[in-house]
C-alpha cells in the first residue's frame, strides 16, 4: 500500500468508486484479516503505561519506544496535549484497565506551532458556530510539555500520578529528549 509520502505531487485525480484511500485501507484490511489470528490478549496493556502523543504522522510511537502490540494504551490528538477528553481516556486507563504510567510526547516542528488560538474565531465565521474546544496551540513545546504533565499530576480523577514523564520527540532525528516538570 502506498503512503501519502508515496504519493504523486499535484492535485489529487477525483476519485472513482471503488479507489478512495478508504478503499485501499479497507482493502488492505482484508488481506490482513485473511492471515489474522486472534491473539488472546486482554485490553489491559501489558507494560501499564498509557502512552499520550501528537496525531501526526510521522511519528511511529511503536517503533520509536520498541512497544509491541498490547504492550500499552496510546492516546492521540494534535499536539499531544492534556485536553479533557485525555484525561477521561487516561481516567479509564488507569482505574477499568490498570495502567499505572502516562507518557507524554510532543515533538519537534508541530503544526499547533503554527497556528493560534485566533484559528476558533476563523472558524466561527465561516461556519457560523464557534468550536467548544480549545485549539491548545502552543509556541514553547517544552512549555506545553510542562502544563500537561501539570494537567495530569493534578487531575482528581488519575489514581496514579506519580509516574509521569514528558517528552519531545525530535522529528528529523528520531530522538526523545526529557522534560523535566516546572520546579
Amino acid at each position: 500500500m502506498s503512503t501519502s509520502a508515496q504519493s504523486p505531487a499535484g492535485p489529487a485525480a477525483p476519485a472513482r468508486p471503488g479507489d478512495t484511500v478508504t478503499d485501499r485501507l479497507v482493502e488492505a484490511n482484508v488481506r490482513y484479516a485473511a492471515d489474522f489470528e486472534d491473539p488472546g490478549m486482554d485490553a489491559k496493556p501489558v507494560l501499564r503505561v498509557a502512552v499520550v502523543a501528537c496525531m501526526d504522522a510521522r511519528l511511529d510511537l511503536h517503533d520509536a519506544l520498541g512497544l509491541a502490540l498490547g504492550d500499552c494504551h496510546t492516546i492521540r490528538n494534535a499536539g499531544g496535549v492534556v485536553t479533557d477528553d485525555v484525561i477521561r481516556s487516561l481516567t479509564i486507563s488507569q482505574r477499568a484497565l490498570g495502567t499505572r504510567s502516562v507518557i507524554l510526547i510532543h515533538h519537534t516542528n508541530c503544526g499547533l506551532e503554527s497556528i493560534t488560538e485566533e484559528f476558533r474565531q476563523e472558524l466561527e465565521v465561516e461556519v457560523g458556530q464557534r468550536p467548544v474546544w480549545a485549539v491548545e496551540a502552543y509556541k514553547d513545546a517544552d512549555q506545553d510539555v510542562r502544563q500537561s504533565m501539570q494537567r495530569v499530576r493534578t487531575s482528581p480523577f488519575l489514581l496514579h500520578t506519580d509516574d509521569i514523564r514528558g517528552f519531545v520527540f525530535d522529528v528529523t532525528t528520531g530522538l526523545l529528549r526529557e522534560i523535566l516538570p516546572a520546579s
